[in-house]
């Protein structure tokens, strides 16, 4: 990335200098407008973060009626052809399987549903019932944020008029808004009266799976499917090209890359889904990109610590996460996990997911750069906390070789969270936190007890250079509070300085303002 250098001005606030030296610059963030308020993250206004189907082009091919078997006329046709679904609701009742370089896109309108309509209900002490609809007992898998009801890893939702209805772990316990599913019995119990209602159960696991390679999947609504903890509705295969597309209301994972060297996944609608919006497993060079990803894990899975959220990455190399808007999840916004090596998180917008906005952990060779992130980790629940071990705007956790540069993290739990924890051993030897760089970030913490810094534990020591904090820009609200912490200490500003990090860093009460070129003046508050 090529990088100028803009000289920074500033003054003395009471007894400490705020500014030592230049400030590399950069281009400005896109929608960056104030560092202080916390609306650096805030998409536009005007709609110009655009995904969906919306973006596809118009589709000429084998057509598919909503009458047809989807997956049948898929498979009658050889590879490469193109099929265009028609406008209107497609019900899979199983999973459509492509062959290599085929094309699955929509009409304007087009919808795929896993769902099947529920009738036949009947009174039953106050709520209604239907029978015969449920599919045999399977074992539990995942891990929910109420760990003693333990129901979040059942698959079918119900929805009525679209609505989806919450699920309750006994009989009991059914009121407006809420189903019960009992396994045993074969009955689905709902708390409204059904007359005159559209009642839908999720009961299709995937909507589309490999097949083939260089698949693309375009211009399509994907709702309603009954997929397993950690399964994607839309499961990418290598070489896959997955775009404007509208993921939506399934039981998991919205879209998955399992294997997928070289997939895109890119300017999609990825909301609502009962897990996580997007994983991706075992995947070189993958690429997730302008995607829309927000208001996932609807169906309560474990927020603080178990795979919930945004996106999540795991075991893959190469490919990056940039450009994407991920807001209003409840987990982690983006998340690397388990020996992801060499990836880049870039130019993301991550604002308000209830549990870190980035979190690098168990990996190598990582860049996090030029993201903005506001307002993440305020999220309540079991393992939910305030402290540096609970993350931040940024996470890096039993890393190594990590650099974070050119953020911009306003008003999150934490401003930067460094983490050494004992984590065993891995395919790389002794997992271990080694040569972080942070620099050249505009880092806001303005309240409770924000921090920025380092944490470790006995058997996971950090030792003396592992971790560099220099260049970057502090705005606090008070330059006598304690903002950062090493390894059990909490410092001020000067104090920190002190501990020979952030030596020509800037920390200021005043306003950082982006010039036109991304250079930044801080402006002293008015007197």
């Amino acid at each position: 990335m090529k990088r100028t250098c803009a000289l920074l001005t500033v003054v003395a606030i009471g007894t400490l200098v705020v500014a030592v030296g230049p400030l590399p610059a950069r281009s400005a963030p896109r929608y960056a407008d104030d560092l202080i308020s916390g609306t650096a993250s805030t998409p536009p206004a005007d709609g110009s973060f655009r995904t969906g189907p919306a973006l596809a082009p118009a589709c000429s091919g084998v057509p598919i009626k909503t009458t047809d078997d989807a997956a049948a006329v898929v498979a009658e046709w050889p590879a490469g052809t193109t099929f265009c679904f028609a406008k209107g609701l497609h019900r899979i009742s199983d999973t459509i399987r492509p062959k290599a370089n085929q094309v699955l896109a929509g009409n304007q309108g087009a919808v795929l549903a896993g769902s099947v309509p529920l009738t036949n209900w009947a009174a039953s002490k106050g709520d209604w019932v239907t029978t015969g609809v449920l599919p045999p007992a399977y074992p539990r898998t995942g891990q929910c944020e109420d760990n003693q009801a333990n129901i979040c890893y059942l698959r079918e939702q119900v929805f009525r008029d679209r609505k989806h209805l919450k699920r309750v772990a006994t009989r009991d316990q059914v009121a407006p808004g809420t189903f019960y599913a009992d396994y045993a019995a074969n009955a689905v119990y709902v708390g409204d009266n059904p007359a005159g209602h559209k009642v839908e159960m999720s009961k299709t696991p995937t909507a589309i799976e490999p097949g083939g390679t260089n698949v693309t999947v375009r211009g399509l609504t994907i709702e309603h499917f009954a997929t397993p903890p950690q399964g994607g509705a839309v499961v990418l295969g290598p070489g896959w090209h997955v775009y404007a597309n509208d993921i939506r209301w399934n039981h998991a994972v919205g879209a998955m890359l399992v294997n997928a060297d070289g997939a895109v996944l890119e300017q999609n609608r990825i909301h609502h889904n009962g897990q996580l919006g997007v994983g991706q497993y075992s995947t070189a060079r993958g690429v997730i990109s302008a995607n829309e990803v927000s208001k996932n894990n609807t169906d309560g899975f474990w927020i603080a610590d178990w795979e919930s959220g945004g996106i999540k990455t795991t075991w893959s190399n190469g490919g990056s996460v940039s450009g994407n808007l991920i807001k209003n999840n409840r987990g982690v916004g983006l998340w690397s996990d388990a020996y992801d090596d060499n990836r880049t998180f870039a130019d993301n917008q991550i604002i308000g997911n209830a549990a870190d906005g980035i979190r690098y952990e168990i990996g190598r060779n990582g860049v996090i750069e030029d993201n903005s992130i506001s307002g993440n980790g305020f999220g309540t629940g079991r393992g939910s906390g305030r402290s540096l071990w609970d993350g931040g705007g940024i996470n890096v956790n039993t890393s190594s070789n990590v650099q974070i540069r050119d953020n911009i993290v306003a008003n999150n739990v934490n401003g930067i969270a460094i983490q050494s924890r004992t984590r065993g051993s891995g395919p790389w030897g002794r997992n271990v936190l080694r040569d972080i760089v942070v620099a050249s970030n505009k880092v806001t913490m303005r309240g409770g007890t924000t921090a920025t810094g380092m944490v470790q534990n006995s058997g996971a020591a950090i030792p003396a250079g592992a971790v560099k904090l220099d260049n970057n820009v502090y705005i606090l609200d008070s330059l006598a509070a304690d903002r950062f912490q090493k390894t059990g200490s909490w410092y001020t500003a000067t104090e920190w300085r002190g501990t020979g990090q952030d030596v020509t860093s800037v920390f200021t009460l005043g306003k950082a303002v982006l010039d036109a070129t991304g250079g930044i003046t801080i402006v002293p508050p008015a007197r």
